[in-house]
Parts: C-alpha cells; sequence; structure tokens
C-alpha cells in the first residue's frame, strides 16, 4: 500500500519527526555531559511520543485511505486492514 498523504498531513508527520529526532539529538548530549536521570528520561520520554504520534497518524492516513478505496474487494479491505491494524498495535 502507497501512502498518499495530503500536504497538511504530510507537514504535520514531518514536524513530528523532525522534533523527536531534535529531542533525541537532546538526549545524546544530555548524556554526555552527565545530566540528571530523570531530565534524561523525560526528554527520551518526549522524543517517544513525538514518534508514536508520528506512527499513529500514518496509520490513520493508511486506514483512511484504505477504506475509502470504492475497487478494493472486501477481502482485500480486509486484509489491509488486518495489516494496520497489525502496525497501530506495534506502536502501542
Amino acid at each position: 500500500m502507497q501512502l498518499d498523504m495530503a500536504a497538511d498531513e504530510l507537514k504535520s508527520v514531518l514536524n513530528r519527526l523532525r522534533r523527536a529526532q531534535g529531542q533525541i539529538a537532546g538526549v545524546i548530549r544530555m548524556i554526555e555531559e552527565g545530566r540528571d536521570c530523570e531530565d534524561v528520561i523525560t526528554q527520551l520520554a518526549a522524543a517517544s511520543r513525538a514518534l508514536d504520534r508520528a506512527g499513529f497518524s500514518i496509520i490513520a492516513t493508511g486506514l483512511d485511505q484504505c477504506l475509502a478505496d470504492e475497487a478494493q474487494s472486501p477481502a482485500d479491505k480486509d486484509r489491509m486492514r488486518a495489516r494496520l491494524e497489525k502496525l497501530f498495535l506495534s506502536l502501542a
């Protein structure tokens, strides 16, 4: 399945991923500097949430497209739904 995201959805996902990238760089820097464990974990949790939200957004878009595709047979839709559900659960 190819993902076709609208420009605003794509921008939102890319912003989340860039934010996570910056947060991960911050975590690395904090560890190298010997920062407080609680601060490091807080930053790491924020990066994890940003990645999860990006993933959920991508999966939601895929599910929406899959269900809206009139050309797919019911069996194809069921298979795609199962694949997307598995991906969703991998993030949970």
